[in-house]
């Protein structure tokens, strides 16, 4: 990342999204792909990369909402403040995790898990990097619908409130 991190502390969000180029992504936030592996992933019907990564930025206010995708995804903290990411399991309950300072630096979220993430309140921004296996790609990407979710994982009703609109 060149030195992300180190500039991250001493600079604020809007300048993080200039210095790295980032966009505004379907799910909320502002994202750009840093890696491509050139390397295809094993047996699947369609062609695939092996691995994929972006820088992530959420501002607080900002939601990654609700969305799955097809492969398991690793965040990675960077800079900012705390960031929760909360997911639905199988079972219908939901879990979450805190990223950030004094909390996990880590976390994967299992290939086809409903999930999404915000800012903690008065964390002001996060910047996290995100690792797909096998790799990204839009065709994967299911964005969840409020109504739905809610009728199909009627327990984590207040994470879909949250991080649906």
């Amino acid at each position: 990342m060149n030195g992300t991190a180190g500039k991250a502390k001493k600079t604020g969000p809007r300048e993080l999204i200039r210095l790295h180029n980032l966009k505004p992504h379907p799910e909320g936030g502002y994202f750009r792909e840093t890696y491509r592996s050139s390397a295809p992933a094993p047996s699947r019907r369609v062609r695939r990369s092996c691995c994929t990564a972006i820088l992530f930025l959420l501002e607080e206010g900002d939601i990654s909402r609700l969305h799955r995708i097809k492969s398991d995804e690793l965040w990675h903290f960077y800079a900012g403040g705390p960031l929760r990411i909360s997911a639905i399991r199988p079972d219908g309950k939901s879990e979450s995790a805190l990223l950030g300072p004094g909390h996990n630096c880590q976390h994967l979220v299992p290939a086809g898990r409903w999930f999404g993430a915000a800012p903690e309140p008065g964390s002001g921004w996060s910047l996290v990097g995100c690792t797909v296996a096998p790799g990204f790609d839009f065709r994967d990407f299911e964005l969840g619908s409020r109504e739905g979710l809610l009728k199909r994982f009627p327990r984590a009703a207040k994470i879909i409130r949250q991080l649906t609109r």
